[in-house]
């Protein structure tokens, strides 16, 4: 998109300090750096949100997102890190083009993420979730979904196997 800015700076029409880049993601740094080594992570091939992007654009995104974290915490060795990422103009997305934010955090740096604590009954939960499953590809709560990750790595890699238990 040609008068996407993000698409505009992969494309290398604008300068940008890139830290990574691979064949789906390309990383910079943050021009309105909140706190020193802020950098989004970005997909190449445009997707205005998440519900818009790629299998595989989902996997690199998280890839890089976890390399580049680590890269943060040895440059800057943060007290913490913000991971970021909204979607559409409600949850407070400015660029529309996928990208997730990597904010190194310090106790005291004025960066807040607050929401109000509803506490809404049990029954709301319950209604919610009916919804989300009737809604989600996994349709049999109860069946464990099927896990592209290798065998020796499926409890740890996709996070629904019991802690100790064996594939």
């Amino acid at each position: 998109m040609s008068d996407c800015v993000f698409c505009r700076i992969v494309a290398g029409q604008i300068p940008s300090t890139r830290v990574h880049e691979d064949e789906h993601t390309l990383a910079f740094m943050d021009l309105g750096q909140v706190n020193p080594g802020h950098v989004l992570v970005a997909v190449k091939k445009h997707a205005a949100n998440l519900f818009e992007l790629e299998v595989a654009q989902a996997e690199a995104i998280a890839r890089a997102t976890v390399k580049i974290s680590n890269a943060l915490k040895k440059a800057f060795e943060p007290e913490g890190l913000s991971v970021y990422q909204a979607n559409g103009k409600a949850a407070g997305q400015t660029v529309f083009h996928y990208h997730v934010h990597l904010l190194p955090r310090h106790a005291g740096d004025g960066m807040e993420l607050t929401w109000p604590v509803k506490n809404p009954p049990a029954k709301n939960w319950k209604a919610t979730r009916r919804k989300s499953a009737r809604n989600s590809a996994r349709k049999a709560p109860n069946r464990r979904p099927s896990c592209s990750a290798p065998k020796s790595r499926r409890a740890r890699g996709c996070g629904f196997a019991r802690r100790g238990a064996r594939s």
